[in-house]
């Protein structure tokens, strides 16, 4: 099983094999699973410090935070860019 990993900003990484749903953080019910996960210890906030447009539900039960667009990740996903160790 290989590691598929995406850069989502601020050198970022993210390993999608591990991505279950991504999500726009602007709903009632993604705003009550983020605060959840702070609470419970399992919030990674990968924003640098810059709005949130996208959250991000792992496997593991954490939710981690992105300051890309739902879109513009899934879209690196797609395009095939070059992946962590792979040649440009």
């Amino acid at each position: 099983m290989s590691i598929e990993l995406v850069h989502i900003g601020f050198n970022n990484m993210l390993a999608m094999n591990r991505v279950i749903a991504i999500a726009s953080p602007n709903s009632a019910p993604t705003k009550r699973t983020v605060q959840e996960a702070k609470t419970k210890a399992l919030l990674v906030d990968m924003t640098n410090g810059r709005r949130t447009k996208a959250v991000i539900i792992a496997d593991s039960g954490h939710i981690i935070l992105a300051a890309l667009a739902p879109e513009t990740i899934a879209g690196r996903l797609q395009t095939g860019q070059p992946k962590l160790g792979e040649e440009e």
